[in-house]
């Protein structure tokens, strides 16, 4: 990604984007037919977003993918805001529909694992900041699953959409730490061995990065170092927190 621009959802107008996600037709226009439809400029949005990030996708550049002029595709989406809302519900409606049949540890852990690697199929996911959920079908979808997953606990509404909260939450911070990784690889032109050969004779000369003093920091980081071959491991931070958040959900029923 090159800029990390922040987009919200919600910030357009709430009547014309709940129109175009659950696809209720606008008013009748005059003139010829229409080249294009809705989805395919959300298919031509996500598509650059892919393979750049979200501060690529403008109308201009969807225009020029799409072969129309600019101010065409204004006839099809109002803003730019409305188009991330249609984007990020689009993309949760890759998420499965199924959960495990095995227990509610397996259906959570599955809804984890299925957000992950979302994230990791369209990492624009994490420059949006949904401080208002898109009111879109596939949205909708998703939260009743992660719900579901929760099914039989005994838990009351608050405590289950606290749980999702937490949960969802986890996964987004802990996916921005596995993108950000990749990122800084691909940036810097050094995987983690060849940054820390380069940085370790650097410290070496410097007195006070003597690590007598930092013992702790010094005895942990090289144990962590020697285990991940690198100067961190967002997938296993991710495997260890989602499985102290099943404890912890474990605990919560336990107590009644």
């Amino acid at each position: 990604m090159s800029g990390m621009s922040t987009e919200y959802t919600g910030a357009g107008d709430p009547r014309r984007a709940i129109e175009l996600l659950w696809g209720v037709p606008g008013p009748p226009r005059r003139g010829p037919k229409p080249k294009l439809t809705v989805d395919d400029v959300v298919t031509a949005a996500i598509r650059l977003a892919d393979a750049d990030d979200l501060e690529a996708v403008t109308m201009r550049r969807i225009a020029d993918d799409l072969g129309v002029a600019p101010m065409s595709l204004y006839t099809y989406v109002p803003s730019h805001a409305e188009l991330v809302d249609l984007m990020l519900d689009r993309a949760h409606g890759e998420l499965p529909d199924e959960l495990p049949a095995t227990g509610w540890r397996d259906a959570v852990t599955a809804v984890a694992e299925d957000l992950w690697q979302l994230y990791h199929r369209h990492p624009w996911l994490l420059q949006v900041t949904v401080g208002r959920p898109p009111l879109g079908p596939n949205t909708f979808a998703k939260y009743e699953r992660e719900l579901t997953a929760l099914d039989g606990l005994g838990l009351g509404d608050l405590e289950l959409d606290a749980v999702v909260s937490l949960l969802t939450g986890f996964v987004r911070g802990a996916a921005r730490g596995s993108v950000d990784a990749v990122r800084v690889v691909r940036r810097s032109g050094l995987t983690d061995g060849e940054w820390w050969e380069r940085s370790a004779p650097v410290l070496a000369e410097i007195p006070a990065a003597d690590p007598a003093n930092y013992p702790r920091a010094s005895r942990v980081g090289t144990s962590a170092g020697q285990a991940y071959g690198a100067a961190d491991n967002p997938e296993h931070h991710f495997r260890f927190g989602l499985a102290r958040i099943l404890d912890g959900v474990e605990h919560l029923v336990s107590r009644g």
